[in-house]
């Protein structure tokens, strides 16, 4: 065990904590050491004090991860529940902190009858985890809404940057030197008087339980939707819905979406997603990319 292990801090450090519990899947190994901040202070303490080394893994609602069966050989930081301030700054302004819920944002931008953050109604994450992914539902994504983002540095100390020290893309975000997470960001809105945006808001989250299944856990939507193209539609085309590895499979109402049994394995999840893509890739000749982050290792049999 690291130096980590003897970090003083006033939230809750565990040592080899199950991930299953913190992921949507409902699988995972332990990690070696599992963190929730009391607050900010209590964060960057903690990073600061950490061997520059040590692997860190960021968690909000663990709901685009798949942690395999042998775990994370490192540091696990929960943020949700910590950093979960939100506020409307001015008429073109909220600020929401990295824990916060990305469809309680969107509800926070209806009550406050602002418009241009409906779409995050359909992401089932953080705004931290958004930021890091640059998520997106119904053709709106994180960072064309963001004006300004606050981030951890690896020497604990924090830094407001504009969206232009970022590079980003589809579901992808290159990430500054010395970054070490997500602290907080400032999204533009605009005044929604006439309503529009909480009638889109209202029609998001009635899409979303329509089209979504619910009932066994899923981590969202599984792969990348490639240029032109839905993944869903290449799945259910080469005739995957339904399909099962073990306690994973493809749901029947969504089939971009994999759901797990009780008793599930990491190991089942992935060679499902495996499968899916050598079966896309040999029918339709495209390469599907998964969109959920896929850490950690592999258990043993």
């Amino acid at each position: 065990m690291t130096a980590a292990a003897n970090i003083a801090v006033r939230g809750l450090l565990k040592r080899r904590e199950p991930m299953a519990p913190h992921t949507s899947w409902r699988v995972g190994g332990p990690a070696d050491r599992y963190f929730e901040p009391a607050d900010r202070a209590d964060l960057c303490d903690f990073v600061k004090a950490l061997p520059a080394a040590e692997p860190i893994l960021w968690l909000g609602l663990g709901s685009n991860l798949l942690v395999r069966d042998g775990g994370w050989r490192g540091t696990v930081i929960a943020l949700h529940g910590a950093l979960d301030e939100l506020r409307q700054e001015d008429e073109r302004t909220i600020y929401a902190e990295a824990g916060v819920h990305c469809a309680r944002l969107a509800k926070f931008a209806q009550q406050k009858r602002r418009a241009g953050l409906g779409f995050m109604a359909g992401i089932p994450g953080t705004v931290g985890g958004a930021l890091a992914m640059n998520a997106g539902a119904w053709g709106g994504e994180t960072w064309p809404a963001a004006i300004a983002v606050e981030v951890l540095l690896r020497d604990g100390g924090t830094r407001w940057l504009e969206p232009a020290a970022f590079r980003y893309s589809y579901r992808h975000v290159e990430l500054p030197e010395n970054f070490c997470g997500f602290l907080a960001a400032r999204f533009v809105v605009a005044d929604d008087k006439d309503g529009v945006h909480e009638k889109y808001t209202r029609e998001s989250l009635a899409k979303r339980k329509a089209t979504q299944p619910v009932g066994k856990p899923s981590a969202g939507s599984t792969f990348r939707n490639p240029p032109g193209d839905h993944a869903a539609r290449l799945i259910e085309a080469c005739g995957l819905k339904g399909h099962r590895i073990g306690g994973a499979e493809v749901s029947m109402l969504h089939s971009n979406f994999i759901l797990t049994d009780a008793g599930a394995k990491a190991a089942d999840v992935e060679s499902l997603i495996q499968h899916i893509q050598a079966v896309v890739k040999q029918k339709t000749g495209i390469e599907l990319t998964p969109e959920v982050k896929i850490v950690g290792e592999a258990g043993h049999a």
